[in-house]
This record gives C-alpha cells, sequence and structure tokens, in this order.
C-alpha cells in the first residue's frame, strides 16, 4: 500500500520531492550555494557566541550530556539533537547576518543547524548534508510563497520548523510514513505568532527561528519513534488551508534553487536596510554629522512598516529593536563612519549624536517602489545638508541579493571577520576547508572540533 494514501495532497507532493533528491544530481551552483551559506551561518554563531541569548540557549542545552547526542557550536560537548539545534540556530540567528527570503520569507539558514545535528545522530556524511539543506530551502521557500503567513498576523518561524523537519526526517532515513508524520507534526504544532516582530523587540525575535527548528527535529524524531500525526495537516478540515491558504507544492525544485536565490548579507543588520544604509554611506560615510540638515528615505510598504515606522524604532531600547531601526541603524553607522554591528551595543542606544541625527531622519513609503516589490527592492535616500545642498542616491536592490551576489572573496572575508571574533587563525583556516570541501567530509564533527571557541575546554557553557 502507498505510504502516503492517507496523507493530503500537499504532505504527499513534500514527502516526495525530499525522498527523491540526490546529491549527484544538484546542479554545482546550489552545492556551492550551500556550503556558502554553511560558513555563513556558523560564523554568524560563533560571533554571537557570548550573546546573552547565546549563553542562554547553550545553559539548558547542556545541562545534561548526551553521548550520542549532536554537538552544540563553539563547545565539545553534545547534547540532545533538539536542543543543540536550539542553541546552535539561537546563536546564528542573533546578529541577523544570515541570509534570507526578504518581505516576510524569514531565514531558511535556519535548517542549517537541524540538520547538522541529525547528521551527527544518523551518522551522515557531507553530501547528505548538503542535499538535505537543500530539500529545507526548497521547502521553506515553497511555504513562504504560497502562504504568507505574516499577513494572517503569524511568525514566519513556521516556515523553518516545517523545513527542518523534513530535511532532518530525510537525513534520518525515514521511510514514507514516517516522513509524513513528521510534516504533519511539525505543520499542527508550530504556528507562532507575528507579535514576535511588533514594538519594543525582545530576545525572542533572533530566537523564535531557534524554536521552530528545535520543534521540527523533534517531529522527525517523534516520527520516527513511531508518532502519528494529523493526516491532512494542510487540506483537511480546519487545517492549515482554511487559516492561511494553499500551499502550491509544484514550487518544490523550480529552477534556480531556493538556495541560490536566497539573499545573502553585506551588512550585519536586518535586510531591508541594506540599501539603504549603503545610499546613505555613499552620499555622507565620513562627513561630519553636524553638517547634515536632514535625511530622507523612500522605501517600500513592507519596510517601512517593519523597520522604518513607529516611536520605537528612533529610540529603541534593545538590541532586537536597534537592529530593526532604519533610522537607528543610518544615524549610528553615519556617526561612526562607517558600518559595524558595534552599533547595537546597548550603551550606544543613548549615544546624544545617534539620536540627534536620528531625529534629522524621516522614511516614508513610495508606492512605486511597493509595486516594485518584492521583485526588486528600491529605495531613495535623500541628504540635505545645512547649507541646502543635496545629495541623492537610489539602489534597486542591495548588495548581496541574488541578482548582485556576495563574491566569493567577500564571503570568506565575512567568515573570517566575524568567526575571527573567537577562533584563531589556524582554526578558521581549518574550518574553512572544511567548509569549502564539505562534500567530501566524512566526518561532521571535525567541523565542530574546528569550531570550538579557544579557551573553552569543554566542561561548561
Amino acid at each position: 500500500m502507498d505510504a502516503h494514501a492517507d496523507a493530503d495532497a500537499t504532505v504527499r507532493a513534500i514527502a516526495r520531492y525530499a525522498a527523491d533528491i540526490r546529491f549527484a544530481g544538484l546542479p554545482a551552483e546550489a552545492v556551492r550555494a550551500c556550503k556558502r551559506r554553511i560558513a555563513d551561518t556558523l560564523a554568524c554563531g560563533i560571533a554571537a557566541y557570548d550573546a546573552e541569548p547565546s549563553r542562554i540557549a547553550r545553559a539548558l542545552a547542556l545541562r545534561t550530556d548526551v553521548a550520542d547526542g549532536a554537538r552544540v557550536l563553539g563547545t565539545a560537548r553534545r547534547a540532545l539533537p533538539e536542543l543543540a539545534a536550539f542553541a546552535n540556530t539561537a546563536m546564528a540567528r542573533y546578529l541577523d547576518g544570515n541570509d534570507c527570503f526578504p518581505g516576510g520569507g524569514g531565514h531558511p539558514s535556519g535548517v542549517i543547524a537541524p540538520v547538522l545535528a541529525a547528521a551527527q545522530v544518523a551518522g551522515a556524511d557531507g553530501r547528505d548534508v548538503i542535499a538535505a539543506i537543500v530539500v529545507g530551502y526548497e521547502v521553506h521557500r515553497a511555504l513562504h510563497e504560497s502562504l504568507h503567513v505574516m499577513t494572517r498576523g503569524l511568525d514566519h518561524a513556521f516556515y523553518p520548523a516545517v523545513a527542518a523537519a523534513v530535511a532532518s526526517a530525510r537525513l534520518l532515513r525515514l521511510d514514507g510514513a514516517r516522513m509524513v508524520n513528521a510534516i504533519s507534526l511539525a505543520t499542527t504544532a508550530n504556528l507562532p505568532l507575528a507579535v514576535t516582530r511588533r514594538g519594543q523587540l525582545s530576545m525572542w525575535k533572533g530566537v523564535a527561528e531557534a524554536n521552530a527548528v528545535r520543534n521540527g527535529l523533534f517531529a522527525a524524531l517523534l516520527a520516527q519513534a513511531g508518532m502519528t500525526g494529523p493526516g491532512r495537516p494542510f487540506d483537511g478540515a480546519l487545517g492549515l488551508r482554511d487559516l492561511a491558504g494553499p500551499v502550491d507544492a509544484t514550487r518544490l525544485g523550480r529552477a534556480p534553487l531556493a538556495i541560490v536565490e536566497a539573499d545573502m548579507k553585506f551588512f550585519v543588520t536586518e535586510y531591508h536596510s541594506q540599501g539603504p544604509l549603503a545610499a546613505a554611506l555613499s552620499l555622507a560615510g565620513g562627513r561630519d554629522v553636524d553638517e547634515i540638515a536632514a535625511i530622507h528615505i523612500r522605501t517600500y510598504e513592507f519596510a517601512h512598516r517593519e523597520i522604518g515606522s513607529g516611536a520605537e524604532k528612533w529610540r529603541p531600547a534593545t538590541r532586537e529593536t536597534a537592529d530593526h531601526s532604519l533610522p537607528y541603524i543610518v544615524a549610528a553607522t553615519l556617526v561612526d563612519g562607517g558600518f559595524s554591528d558595534a552599533i547595537f551595543a546597548p550603551a550606544r542606544f543613548s549615544d546624544p549624536r545617534i539620536l540627534a541625527l536620528a531625529d534629522r531622519i524621516t522614511v516614508a513609503e513610495d508606492h512605486a517602489f511597493t509595486c516594485a516589490f518584492p521583485a526588486k527592492f528600491p529605495c531613495h535616500v535623500e541628504v540635505r545638508l545645512q547649507d541646502d545642498t543635496t545629495r541623492a542616491a537610489g539602489i534597486d536592490v542591495p548588495h548581496g541579493h541574488h541578482d548582485d551576489p556576495l563574491t566569493d572573496a567577500e564571503v570568506a572575508a565575512k567568515f573570517a571577520a566575524l568567526a575571527g571574533r573567537k577562533l584563531a587563525s589556524a582554526r578558521l583556516a581549518q574550518a574553512w576547508d572544511l567548509i569549502e570541501n564539505f562534500e567530501r567530509c566524512s566526518r561532521i564533527d571535525d567541523l565542530f572540533d574546528a569550531l570550538t571557541v579557544e579557551g573553552n575546554p569543554g566542561s561548561g557553557p
């Protein structure tokens, strides 16, 4: 009997797609894109090793050692795989520097940590990991492009929950029936609220996807153990279709693959700030900010709503609010004469020069830009000086977008700059070489060994 017979059409399509992918059939550009994103994600995680949410997540994961568990990033210790995935994704997301599907699509690189955890449990190799990550990206993109859950008051952390379940189930070599149950369990139980990203933002903004992928991997482990889920979580009565609409499963495997289309970040900050920040730097970078009378930014509706409106964006009180505040990011960067994520240190939130310049920044929606979005991410920045001269610049897509991708050298430099905050040069070189040749990696622990933080004996969080 067909193992998928009792499942709805969407679950069947996702399960069959995941089962059919083989590393040997992947385009070279997808393999290269995957390795770039593994490097980018893990570097973001290592750089955030000492952040408070990272310490909290790591401490909870490492309450007990699990001999056959998965490695916690930066340490030599093992935890339950789902808790290792939670801690590692919390670290990777903290800086908000990893890739994304902009416009409410979330961060598909969230699938990387649970896949690496599942791979250690299953004894999988680099080729298996790459294929599973590609599957996770495909599921994530298909869900986002079909559902747009944020328009329904839900958070985009739903997408990586299901993506992690599918990718992990594939690595755990679940049969058809168990794969179906893993998808169902992840879909049914993980519909988070979009309040996560409103008002003064909390630590949960960066940890929501960590929780989602923890639950996705746990769903796969539950299914592996024999747990069953509802047969029709998408298309059945009171299923996701009734709440958010149907999923177009024909999007799975569309060229170019999702892992190639996911947009990377040149600046280690929120994606929709990338274009305005680059434009502002081109106009006023290095200039004495006291010469600036006003800055006017025009952008599309999504960016205006998410990072350019609300009183808290001009007076951020948390790191999470600051890295989602367009006026703060632009003002702080111009005050410093260049971008560094050091602007998100809490002591900077009361810097009088930053606040004074932010008060001279306005952000408005441009209807034409909204119509162009999301095919383009247009912005226009005008800087008016105290002598009434003006300068203006516009950008259609920020550097790092798949139409203007980061160069290999830029990815390598970003990896070195971020991971180098905690790793010595020898470790950096070893980790980079392992990722560059990941399809030949037979032992996932080798990568975690290279990424162990200096001075950490593995005896504690």
